[in-house]
């Protein structure tokens, strides 16, 4: 009798375990604050007739972060590399208030009540917690602050929370990681301007972003840092050599400084020869179809020499070339699959393997560059996370990379802001 007594208590016990279901990746999906850490803008994108509350055709809009289940987008104040003069620096600034102005006018005055700007970690989770989307505010390139330090304070109060001192193209304050080209650089390294802008993020609360300067900038500016840093938008140079990619040195040293490298999911920084393959059989097709339309094709080079006018004509044209072209490319993919999110989840389990759970974030690089099979834009958010149950990844731990470890490192920064202003 006693025997029995066991033998059902140990089937209950069984049954008991087995009702417990395991989350399906809708519902993790769902229970976590899910980051974007790189997301470019177009202020053509920001005005009262065309911008983020209706589905534009931008990899990132409210409709698509909606559909997608994508939490908080960060909304990158982007300007490209220009000469070291006081016209350039004008000219650089000027875009980046632009675009500052059109953040400000999708949150207080399109969708202030869809959508609101954090500006710390509490305030993340205080606007997720209401149902709204959250924005956040990435400078990538900080040309545009001339040589006045004071700068610095002035972008994070327009809400600036991580800064990157340079892009493709050395800057007044660091070396880029396009010297690896030429192997020329400035100045091997940071400036003396670049050092003092170190302390100011440090400072006022910033997060340091290494995806873009070269390889001894960033290992000085760890050196330098009093606080955590992050990498806003870069992947593991042992799987894809690319010197916008972090190799191991990088990797874990960001890892003993206590910071985030936030994978990106953008095609030439993931695979390389995946995309080369995929490239060049897709642009014969669209070749073959622009001819079929009698659509002239334009580089993106040349592109970018045209009036606003003309490239959204061409836009237009494309975009039939594309519409038109989608059978074909299918066919493509066949032969030549094009970089995926399997690619992407390879990188996230590398940079996991080298720096630990607690390190590793993700990035899209929407709408400048980004967007993989499977991740193409925000709407197409949630397959990242069954990706990642598929690997194994816990609740706890996709919870940590979709979120967690950025917001653990932007609470680290600020309160090493508090530390250093208590002085």
């Amino acid at each position: 009798m006693k025997k029995l007594k066991v033998i059902t208590l140990c089937l209950l016990f069984i049954n008991c375990q087995n009702s417990v279901k395991k989350l399906t990746p809708e519902q993790i999906h769902n229970k976590i604050i899910t980051i974007d850490t790189h997301d470019d803008i177009d202020v053509n994108n920001f005005t009262d007739s065309l911008n983020y509350t209706s589905d534009t055709e931008t990899q990132v809009n409210l409709p698509k972060m909606i559909k997608g289940g994508l939490d908080v987008s960060w909304f990158i104040v982007y300007t490209g590399q220009g000469d070291l003069t006081p016209e350039g620096y004008k000219k650089a600034s000027d875009n980046a208030e632009a675009k500052f102005d059109a953040i400000d006018r999708l949150v207080n005055k399109y969708a202030p009540d869809q959508i609101e700007l954090a500006r710390s970690a509490a305030d993340v989770r205080r606007i997720w917690k209401s149902g709204k989307k959250v924005a956040m505010i990435g400078v990538e390139n900080a040309y545009p602050m001339g040589l006045d330090t004071a700068n610095m304070k002035r972008y994070y109060d327009r809400g600036a929370r991580y800064v990157s001192l340079a892009h493709n193209g050395h800057s007044q304050f660091a070396d880029s990681n396009t010297g690896e080209k030429d192997s020329i650089w400035l100045y091997d390294g940071l400036s003396d301007l670049g050092r003092q802008m170190v302390d100011k993020m440090n400072y006022y609360g910033i997060m340091i972003d290494l995806s873009h300067p070269s390889k001894k900038a960033n290992l000085e500016m760890l050196a330098l840092s009093k606080a955590p840093v992050i990498a806003s938008h870069s992947s593991a140079r042992a799987l894809c050599n690319h010197s916008r990619n972090l190799d191991d040195e990088q990797l874990l040293a960001i890892k003993k400084n206590g910071g985030v490298v936030q994978t990106v999911a953008l095609g030439s920084y993931l695979n390389a020869e995946k995309v080369k393959s995929f490239n060049t059989l897709r642009d014969s097709v669209y070749q073959e179809t622009a001819s079929q339309l009698g659509v002239e094709m334009i580089s993106m080079r040349k592109l970018r020499g045209l009036p606003l006018s003309e490239i959204s004509k061409y836009r237009a044209s494309y975009k039939k070339v594309v519409d038109a072209s989608k059978n074909a490319i299918e066919e493509i993919k066949k032969i030549a699959p094009p970089v995926s999110v399997v690619d992407f989840v390879d990188h996230i389990d590398y940079l996991v393997k080298i720096m630990g759970i607690n390190h590793v974030g993700i990035s899209s690089d929407f709408d400048g560059g980004g967007g993989i099979e499977g991740w193409s834009d925000a709407s197409e958010t949630l397959n990242v996370t069954k990706e990642l149950v598929s690997r194994g990844y816990s609740e706890k731990e996709i919870k940590k990379i979709w979120g967690d470890n950025l917001l653990r490192v932007m609470e680290e920064v600020e309160g090493v802001s508090k530390q250093l202003q208590g002085k």
